[in-house]
């Protein structure tokens, strides 16, 4: 059996700490049993290795998070990865197409597809394995989860038995869905037994194969890739699940949250506040997450979420949070990102009449780590060191910098630089904007910069 982690999202219902670049999954606002911050993807992952799938196991994703998502849990995680941002059922092809063609997988061995994110319990990965045996005992095209639900939810959407057919050995045939109904439809959904739909299901690999055929779909990763721009944008619930003739759903008893949104992802974190600032004894239910060095005081409000990152600040009730998403539109660049090497914030962002722009970043790159031999074909750089000591290279000239070195990196001159010590500089690019992003990398690894690029 393989696991495909669908990992993906615009990064709007937990603004300002999510972005286009870092969507919710990756924010470390969750702890370990150690106590550590974790995101939850991280946290998912483990599962994923306690349940022993981390041999079989497979995360796909754009190509915009692939830093991060290595940078959280390592170089070796294995990557499906997306060349666009597109929907769920283009992303469930491309995986189809990887694993029959890279990974050489039987058709008739069973995928298992579910979201990055869910916050569930380890025992919720044995359900997920016994997907393989529903589909081969009923002879269903589709396997589902369902979870069973603690009070008639108006958010989620219902997975609804089919009437008047027997369940079988903990399976029951899906006679249809049901999406986000009214508190007394799902009152009455809930009575015949439907379950809340978490957006996991199964199947065998020839099953999606055999609709990849019918649409002209390529069975070719790196053709699909190549392609892939060209597929409709549609999600797999209607593409395929709602078509199928044929789907077992089996119910989840145990606990099962979207954290997608600040009222209930604060309901999971085990401190009121995180980073600098106060939250008075007199406030109830109220959290503030601040990744900024301003501090913020928060005094006698309850049920409130205050939350404040280099992209913006939050207050909002609970309850109005789930709004979020309809109110950000600001057109502003991500301020904030993780990278496999450490982290950039962004200081300053100025445009020109003349159109130039001056774009100030601070960089932060954990010792030992590096960032690759690469180049600015249209913009000029300076760097000012502020804090660590490191290794720089620039057109195969080495020298070691520390806190207080000033270097002039001309456009399309190759440079890399490694920290020795947790390094930080500030880096200020000048250039036209829209040309801002072309960058040309030789080596990603600084064994490689070492090898190919230093002068004897």
């Amino acid at each position: 059996m393989k696991l495909v982690l669908l990992s993906g999202g615009s990064g709007k219902r937990l603004w300002p700490l999510s972005n286009d670049l870092r969507s919710k999954q990756f924010l470390k606002v969750l702890e370990d049993d150690e106590g550590s911050r974790v995101s939850m993807v991280q946290r998912v992952w483990g599962q994923v290795t306690e349940a022993g799938f981390a041999g079989s196991g497979y995360i796909a994703t754009g190509s915009s998070q692939t830093e991060l998502i290595r940078g959280q849990l390592g170089a070796d995680v294995p990557l499906i990865i997306e060349p666009t941002r597109r929907d769920t059922f283009p992303a469930i092809a491309l995986a189809a197409a990887y694993l029959f063609s890279v990974e050489k997988v039987d058709p008739d061995e069973t995928v298992a597809v579910l979201p990055v994110d869910p916050y569930v319990e380890e025992r919720f990965f044995t359900t997920v394995a016994s997907l393989d045996g529903v589909l081969r005992e009923t002879g269903a095209d589709l396997a589902l989860i369902g979870v069973k639900p603690t009070y008639p939810s108006e958010k989620y959407g219902y997975i609804v038995p089919e009437e008047g057919v027997e369940a079988h050995e903990g399976s029951f045939q899906v006679g249809g869905f049901r999406e986000k109904p009214s508190e007394q439809a799902a009152e009455e959904l809930i009575a015949r037994g439907a379950l809340w739909n978490c957006g996991v299901f199964a199947f065998r690999l020839g099953y999606m194969l055999n609709i990849m055929e019918a649409k002209g779909i390529s069975f070719s990763y790196e053709q699909l890739s190549s392609d892939y721009s060209s597929l409709e944008s549609i999600s797999f619930d209607y593409e395929v699940v709602e078509r199928a003739n044929n789907v077992a759903a089996v119910a989840y008893d145990g606990y099962w949250k979207d954290l997608g949104t600040w009222n209930t992802l604060t309901e999971e974190m085990k401190d009121t506040r995180m980073g600098r600032g106060i939250v008075s004894d007199d406030c109830v239910n109220t959290h503030l997450v601040n990744e900024t060095d301003i501090p913020v005081t928060i005094l006698g409000l309850s049920n409130i979420i205050v939350a404040a990152s280099p992209d913006g600040i939050l207050v909002a009730e609970k309850g109005a949070s789930t709004k979020l998403k309809d109110f950000i539109g600001y057109g502003q660049r991500p301020m904030y990102e993780e990278r496999r090497w450490g982290w950039v914030r962004v200081l300053d962002d100025r445009a020109y009449e003349d159109g130039t722009s001056v774009l100030t970043k601070r960089v932060g790159i954990e010792g030992g780590k590096s960032i690759g031999y690469r180049l600015q074909q249209h913009r000029e750089e300076v760097w000012t060191v502020v804090k660590g000591e490191g290794e720089f290279i620039c057109n195969g000239t080495y020298m070691k910098v520390r806190a207080g070195n000033v270097l002039h990196i001309p456009m399309k001159t190759l440079h890399g630089v490694r920290a020795t010590s947790d390094l930080e500089f500030i880096s200020v690019q000048t250039g036209p904007r829209h040309l801002e992003n072309s960058i040309m990398e030789l080596y990603s690894s600084w064994e490689e910069i070492e090898q190919n690029c230093m002068r004897a």
